[in-house]
């Protein structure tokens, strides 16, 4: 293939250029298991089965990286290039403070969106971003933004992009968090009939209190207004928009955690976020067993109880194995996306 030929070339170019340069390196293995018992329609009922490994190596000059890699899915059940190799290239900039990236790079530690706007498949299936980051750090606070270029327009195939930003203040125990999400979904170069542009639109904002690092039990809650937005051109007058309160509280004692989610008001449609907060009300519960917790090994097991609209309850087990080595920064399993 020439994807490989290609790759082995930068290796070798990369290898030779770290003589003189800082030589660096990343290892990681994702395991995954979600069982998804789900009969209300809403969502796809579904058993997700397998494994990814992930490689990247690259040289550093002072704040300056440059990295190369690949990162490959194997779903259990289904040939071995049913999923098709995901590159990874990109420069970076890092400081204390900053941090900017360019090219296809890992979207695990970056991005931390409410599930309701991004939908924790997308670490399964599309674990990369594909574009621009940035973040700004400070003492009372945080903020980035990103572009992901999901797909390049052809005669064939739709033109998508991705684009965002999320962050949050903070004073001692006290937080307020945001999150802006849109994406835009045009045709292919070629028009097919009655299709058209569909656009996603939405944000949150949510105010909080979390414990304090001497307290017994590491948890938060928040809450605040989710927002949506959808637009299919010439077929929609105006936006469908929903407005909904969302509440959100978790706690961690030792190796045992709860989470739950409730979001009431409206329905919301967002083009990557899960389906479940289509419906007016939702209440997610999670019971989480965190029975890994080294410092290149972490694993979580995890039941979630799902309640639809008050009446319909469906149930999920999630399994998530991390393994990274040759990388100083620190794995969250805790993340959503």
């Amino acid at each position: 293939m020439n994807y490989f030929k290609y790759l082995a070339i930068i290796l070798m170019f990369l290898t030779f250029y770290g003589e003189c340069q800082n030589f660096e390196y990343k290892v990681q293995f994702d395991g995954i298991g979600d069982n998804r018992e789900f009969f209300s329609g809403l969502a796809y009922p579904q058993t997700i089965l397998g494994s990814r490994g992930a490689f990247e190596v690259g040289v550093s000059v002072d704040e300056h990286r440059i990295r190369v890699g690949a990162s490959k899915l194997y779903e259990f059940g289904s040939s071995f290039d049913y999923h098709k190799p995901q590159i990874i290239l990109y420069y970076q900039y890092l400081t204390k403070e900053n941090e900017f990236l360019m090219g296809s790079f890992a979207r695990r530690g970056r991005l931390n969106f409410p599930l309701a706007m991004l939908t924790d498949t997308l670490l399964y299936y599309r674990p990369n971003i594909d574009g621009l980051y940035y973040e700004s750090k400070w003492d009372w606070g945080r903020q980035n933004v990103f572009v992901d270029w999901t797909s390049r327009q052809t005669d064939t195939i739709r033109e998508n992009f991705m684009a965002g930003f999320s962050g949050e203040i903070f004073y001692k125990n006290i937080f307020i968090e945001n999150y802006f999400l849109m994406y835009h979904d045009a045709g292919p170069g070629i028009p097919i009939p009655n299709d058209n542009i569909k656009d996603y639109l939405g944000f949150m904002v949510l105010a909080g209190i979390r414990t304090g690092k001497e307290a017994i039990v590491d948890g938060y809650v928040k809450a605040g207004l989710l927002n949506s937005n959808f637009r299919e051109r010439d077929v929609i007058n105006g936006t469908v928009t929903g407005n909904s309160l969302y509440v959100e509280a978790f706690g961690k004692y030792k190796k045992y955690g709860i989470k739950t989610t409730l979001s009431t008001g409206d329905g919301h449609i967002f083009n990557y976020g899960d389906r479940f907060y289509r419906a007016k009300n939702y209440l997610r519960t999670d019971l989480l067993w965190y029975f890994i917790n080294h410092k290149n090994i972490k694993a979580v097991f995890n039941v979630s109880l799902h309640l639809l609209n008050w009446n319909d309850l469906e149930n999920q087990q999630q399994l998530s194995i991390i393994y990274k080595f040759g990388d100083k920064k620190p794995i969250k399993l805790s993340e959503n996306n």
